[in-house]
């Protein structure tokens, strides 16, 4: 099913121009387009829209060891909750947290690299509220982490 993330802001890297009343299509896993909500609406009339306060745009890559927890599977997911997609293959050492890594599409890097929203590119995204808290968090085109 494709979905209009829409944002406050839209920034296609953290360090790019925002978009204003931006948003970006995901269809599957993939960035199906980006521009404003009104020609994505346009484009993909069929599209399901989800509105987010903040600024959008492409999730983190969490550089440092991942947070504490009980369980791999939960410390990738207090990963998620920064609004980050992918870590460093360095910091995901053991086969378990590699696994619970896999099982969230949770991307293992061997290094860091600028974080974008492209079309055709991998679909993960973060939305961030004005004291930089996450909001939510889509990985590979799932919505895996949302504040409530």
């Amino acid at each position: 099913m494709l979905t209009i993330h829409a944002g406050d802001q839209v920034r296609c890297a953290w360090d790019a121009e925002p978009l204003t009343e931006g948003a970006v299509a995901v269809e599957g896993t993939r960035v199906a387009a980006v521009g404003t909500l009104a020609e994505l609406r346009e484009r993909f009339p069929g599209a399901r829209v989800r509105r987010w306060p903040g600024a959008l745009g492409p999730a983190r890559v969490h550089e440092g060891p991942l947070p504490d927890a009980p369980s791999p599977r939960e410390r990738v997911h207090a990963v998620l909750k920064l609004g980050a997609a992918a870590v460093l293959a360095g910091y995901a050492d053991t086969p378990e947290l590699r696994a619970a890594a896999q099982r969230n599409d949770v991307a293992v890097l061997p290094a860091a690299r600028p974080a974008a929203v492209v079309p055709g590119g991998r679909a993960d995204l973060a939305v961030f509220d004005a004291t930089g808290a996450c909001v939510a968090t889509v990985c590979a085109g799932r919505l895996v982490h949302r504040r409530r």
